[in-house]
C-alpha cells in the first residue's frame, strides 16, 4: 500500500498537469505552442539545467560515469532500434527516430524531481542533455538527411549544461541574488513542458493505431531492457540507475513528430506514436518506478 501510495504520489501530478493542458485545448482555448516550447527551451529548461547542477550535492564523478552510460546507452539503443526498423520493413526516416528518442524533458525532467528529488532532478538534466546532442545530431540528420553541429553549439540547453558543469567542478556559485532569479525562471520549465505536452497530445490525430500499439510497446520493452543492462555494466548508483533507466524509457517525444512535419517524412504515423505511447505510460510509469524505487 505504500509503494502504490508513493508511485500515486509521483505521477499523479505529472498527468494532472498534462490533463490541464488537455483539457485547455478541448475548451476552445488558445495556446500557441510554437511560443511556449521556445519559452522553455531558450529561457526556462536552460535555467533549470544550469541552478541543478551548480546546486547539486552528487560527485562531479558521478555525473561524468552517468554522462557516458547515457551516450552508451543511446549508442546502443540506436544499433539495436535500426537492426528492428530493418528488420520490420518499417520507414527508417519515419520511424527510427521516435523509438530513440523518449520525452526525457517534457515528462522525465519533472519524474525524476517527484521521484527522487533535487539529487534525480541533477541526473535527469545530465541525461537530457545527452539526449539533446544526440538529437541534434544524429536525429536531425536521421530525418532531414543532414544534421548540425553548429547548431548543438547554438542551443542554450548545452550552454547551460556545459556552464552548470564547470560551476559544479569548480564549486562556483552566483551571488544570491542571480540564483534567485535563474531557479524562479527555472521554476516555469516543469508545468510549462507538462501543460504543453497535454496540449500536444490534444492536437494530434493518432495515426495507423494497431502499428503505432507494437511500435509503442516495442520501443517501451527495448528501451528498459538495454538501459538496465548499461546501468548494471557501469554500476551506476541506486538514484543514477532508475533516472537513466526512467528516463530511456519515456514515451515518444513530440519533438519526433515535429521534425518528422518539417522534413517530410510521415507525420501522421508518428503523431500515432506520440499519442498511444504517452497514453500506454500512464500505466507503464507507475509499473516502472515500483520496480525502481
Amino acid at each position: 500500500m505504500n509503494l502504490a501510495l508513493t508511485v500515486l504520489e509521483i505521477t499523479a501530478p505529472v498527468f494532472i498537469l498534462a490533463a490541464v493542458g488537455f483539457a485547455w485545448v478541448k475548451a476552445g482555448f488558445e495556446y500557441r505552442v510554437e511560443f511556449v516550447t521556445r519559452l522553455a527551451m531558450t529561457l526556462s529548461v536552460p535555467c533549470l539545467i544550469f541552478t541543478a547542477l551548480m546546486k547539486t550535492q552528487i560527485d562531479p564523478q558521478a555525473l561524468t560515469t552517468l554522462s557516458v552510460a547515457a551516450a552508451a546507452a543511446y549508442g546502443l539503443l540506436s544499433i539495436v532500434a535500426w537492426a528492428l526498423v530493418k528488420l520490420t520493413r518499417l520507414d527508417v526516416r519515419t520511424f527510427l527516430a521516435p523509438i530513440i528518442f523518449g520525452n526525457t524533458g517534457n515528462l522525465g525532467l519533472p519524474l525524476a524531481m517527484f521521484a527522487f528529488g533535487e539529487v534525480g532532478l541533477g541526473y535527469a538534466v545530465v541525461v537530457f542533455a545527452v539526449m539533446a546532442i544526440w538529437s541534434f545530431t544524429f536525429g536531425v540528420w536521421l530525418v532531414a538527411g543532414g544534421g548540425s553541429l553548429t547548431k548543438v553549439v547554438k542551443e542554450p540547453l548545452v550552454g547551460a549544461t556545459l556552464l552548470g558543469g564547470l560551476f559544479l567542478w569548480q564549486g562556483w556559485h552566483t551571488p544570491v541574488f542571480l540564483t534567485n532569479a535563474l531557479q524562479l525562471i527555472g521554476q516555469m520549465a516543469i508545468p510549462i513542458m507538462l501543460i504543453t505536452l497535454g496540449v500536444a497530445v490534444a492536437r494530434m490525430t493518432p495515426g495507423h493505431v494497431g502499428r503505432a500499439l507494437w511500435i509503442s510497446a516495442l520501443k517501451l520493452v527495448l528501451c528498459f531492457g538495454l538501459t538496465w543492462g548499461v546501468g548494471v555494466w557501469f554500476e551506476l548508483d541506486k538514484t543514477a540507475f532508475a533516472v537513466l533507466v526512467l528516463q530511456l524509457s519515456t514515451p515518444v517525444a513530440v519533438t519526433s513528430y515535429l521534425l518528422a512535419e518539417k522534413y517530410g517524412a510521415d507525420a501522421e504515423s508518428v503523431a500515432g506514436l506520440v499519442v498511444v505511447s504517452t497514453l500506454m505510460s500512464v500505466a507503464a510509469i507507475p509499473l516502472m518506478l515500483a520496480v525502481l524505487l
